[in-house]
């Protein structure tokens, strides 16, 4: 049960997650390329994670923007932090996020931060587990915070009220 969010309405802003400088050796030498793993958010909610692969930086950076806008979700929110402890996973990244009181600010490492402030969150610890490849750990990330659900999504997909839970 995958949440769409449409890029065009409402101001995105964007983040660098990591530029990684890939070669090709032909017979007349190397080929450099760039890819760029981009995160772009709203800060509130919405956020979405693309990779761009171009010859020069703008050029990657400017397709991951677009690739990300592609794939943007929305995130369960509850306040500040998030309603309920989740692990994602993805490959052989892991990360684990945990619900912080109001206050804590964002614990987590430089990549998963990246993406956890684009969604808005503010109160979150979060560790990663296994890879720290930032592709793999922005994606398990992504996967965490699909996996979110409020005490509503869930007492309406039980078909109880919320008191019940």
């Amino acid at each position: 049960m995958e949440k769409k969010f449409n890029p065009n309405t409402g101001d995105l802003q964007e983040k660098l997650v990591v530029v990684n400088r890939v070669s090709k050796t032909v017979k007349g030498g190397r080929i450099a390329r760039f890819a760029a793993l981009m995160v772009v958010g709203d800060g509130n909610g919405h956020v979405g994670y693309g990779l761009g692969k171009a010859a020069e930086v703008p050029e990657a950076i400017r397709k991951g923007i677009e690739d990300a806008k592609k794939n943007m979700i929305t995130v369960s929110l509850k306040g500040t932090t998030i309603p309920h402890e989740v692990l994602g996973v993805y490959g052989a990244g892991k990360v684990l996020l945990k619900p912080a009181s109001e206050g804590t600010g964002l614990i987590a490492g430089g990549t998963a931060r990246k993406v956890l402030e684009m969604a808005g969150v503010r109160d979150v610890r979060a560790k990663c587990l296994r890879s720290n490849n930032p592709v793999n750990v922005v994606k398990a990330t992504f996967e965490g915070l699909k996996a979110l659900r409020t005490a509503e999504e869930v007492a309406k997909a039980r078909g109880i009220d919320v008191s019940e839970l």
